[in-house]
């Protein structure tokens, strides 16, 4: 309950993080049929870079002030939206402004003060739910969808020892539930050693299909430095192999520093 998203709002982590989340929810509508996007970590939806936390840290000032001027055009979509709504956007605000009129987005938030601003923040908006719950508890109970297509989107703090254990049995409960599902799990890259772990825990979890997308500012050898980040993608659409080594290879070029170790990776963990 100690983390809060606001001071790291608009840092590297949230760029690569919303700017993949952009192309993938992109490729849910280029179907007709209508898709539900379920995000279990949801924060308070939009976050003012210039005052309060995100201020105080300042961590948007190596990420999105970054991209705004002129931005390369695997991230033009990304940033414009950013632009188009005004106030940092998290993956809820992205999200809803993205929905068709038959799409439907459901919030978890645990914090009860992050969740009473998110209910304000959509009250009235009957495409948007937002619940005051586990996210962990939220996979059984809200998949799948009435849809029956959609993406769950989880990004949790990674505060406790045994989160990406946490993760990997969600996934696995939540793709049972939801076999056909996109599934897309952010995880920080502070040493390789968890990292590893996780991808080898996925490997023996039984889930076909899954792809991770790495992006890191610095060699990752320093467990007490954010020095990188991922998204693991269950059941990516098509082209994502293809196009977001565009996007990851736009960020490296505006967000890196040239320093030796910083790079990116597109790492397929299981096979289709």
């Amino acid at each position: 309950m100690n983390y809060r998203h606001a001071y790291h709002a608009g840092n590297f982590a949230d760029c690569m993080k919303h700017a993949l989340l952009v192309w993938l929810l992109r490729a849910l509508a280029r179907k007709p049929a209508p898709y539900s996007v379920l995000d279990t970590h949801a924060g308070i939806g939009a976050y003012d870079l210039t005052t309060g936390p995100a201020e105080r840290t300042g961590e948007w000032r190596a990420g999105i002030a970054r991209l705004l001027d002129n931005p390369p055009a695997p991230l033009a979509d990304y940033v414009d939206l950013v632009q188009q709504l005004g106030l940092y956007p998290g993956s809820p605000a992205l999200t809803r402004a993205l929905l068709r009129e038959n799409d439907r987005l459901a919030c978890c938030e645990l914090h009860p003060e992050d969740a009473a601003i998110l209910k304000r923040r959509f009250a009235r908006d009957r495409q948007v739910a937002i619940h005051q719950r586990d996210a962990y508890e939220a996979i059984g109970a809200l998949l799948p969808p009435k849809a029956r297509r959609g993406l769950v989107l989880m990004d949790p703090p990674y505060e406790q020892p045994d989160e990406f254990a946490r993760v990997t049995a969600a996934l696995r409960a939540g793709h049972a539930r939801f076999a056909t599902g996109i599934f897309a799990a952010w995880y920080p890259i502070k040493h390789r050693a968890p990292v590893r772990d996780f991808h080898a825990a996925l490997r023996e979890s039984g889930i076909s299909d899954i792809v991770a997308a790495e992006l890191w500012l610095r060699e990752p050898l320093d467990a007490s430095r954010l020095n990188g980040c991922g998204l693991l993608v269950i059941n990516p659409p098509y082209r994502f192999t293809d196009e977001a080594p565009d996007i990851l290879r736009a960020l490296l070029e505006r967000l890196g520093t040239r320093k030796k170790g910083e790079g990116w990776t597109i790492e397929r963990i299981t096979d289709e």
